[in-house]
Order: C-alpha cells, then structure tokens, then sequence
C-alpha cells in the first residue's frame, strides 16, 4: 500500500488511462475529453490509441466506445484521479449504478511502475487485467509496459483474453 505527497513527484510521470463511453455522441466526447486532458496544466498527451467498439459489461445497455491514451503528468496519482473525475463530470457523467451506460468513464491504468492502493484509488486498475476493450487500445499505445502486479507486457496479457467483442472503428 503506498499513498503519495505531492511533494513525492519531483520528475514527470507516465500515466496510462482508458475513456469509455455510450450514451450521447460518445465519439465526440471521448475526442473532447482528450482534448481537455492535453489542455490541462500538469498533463500532456503522449500517445492516443484508436477508438474501439465494445459489448457492454453490467445491465442491458448500448455499445460502447473505448480507447486509452499515455500521459507524461507532474502530479499525483491522487491529483491525477482529481483531474478525471472533475473532466468527466464536466461532459455529463453520473453515477447511477455500478457498470452501467456513461457519457464519459475515465479509469487510471497504470502509474509509472507504482502499485497503490488506497480507498478511493487502486493501481494498477483492479480490472484490467480481464478487459479486452482495455487491453487492445493499451497494446496498441504500450505494449511493453510491464504491469506491475504480474509482471507481463500489455501485449502478453491481452494474449489471455478472448477479444472478439472489441473492434476497432
């Protein structure tokens, strides 16, 4: 378990994030979202992955379109989910019940090579490791980051899974 100060981040970070979305013109704002993370103090775009169609996971709802983007951020993990959760508030998102339809979803992935675990922050993202609709877009931007809890490249892991519901658009 490890929880950061502020004053622990002295160079930049790399940060891998996944956006997701199903509800409105989901290609515009996940286009949108990116465009206010690369406009926001402390972050900048490194890489983009192409937007993938997805099944849902959770209740009945329509697709999804996801990908996911590296980041090179002067903040903290802490300040970093701060940041994601206020842009994709911005762009509509409200938090009905678990798994279900969002205008914008934002998960942080990855971290540099931290493991965290906090209440409100677990990374590596607990999930990602079992998501194809991650793991594809991921590959595709990153595929020798190791993650840090198994020790394998994105690439390996996305191996594992069966990934015949994520098509690229």
């Amino acid at each position: 378990m490890l929880q950061l100060e502020k004053s622990a981040i002295t160079k930049p970070a790399k940060s891998a994030i996944a956006l997701g979305s199903n509800l409105g013109d989901s290609y515009a704002i996940l286009e949108a979202a990116i465009q206010t993370l690369a406009q926001t103090s402390g972050i900048t775009l490194q890489a983009q992955s192409s937007w993938y169609k997805t099944a849902p996971i959770g209740p009945p709802q329509p697709d999804y379109l996801n990908g996911c983007a590296l980041l090179q951020v002067q903040l903290t993990p802490q300040e970093l989910l701060e940041v994601v959760l206020r842009i994709e508030k911005q762009f509509g998102r409200v938090r009905r019940e678990r798994w279900g339809p969002r205008t914008l979803d934002i998960d942080l992935l990855l971290f540099d090579d931290l493991i965290i675990e906090t209440p409100n922050l677990q990374i590596p993202h607990p999930h990602m490791r079992e998501r194809a609709f991650v793991l594809i877009p991921l590959a595709e931007i990153a595929p020798d980051w190791i993650d840090p809890v198994s020790g394998l490249a994105i690439a390996q892991l996305v191996k594992r899974l069966d990934c015949s519901d994520v098509n690229r658009l």
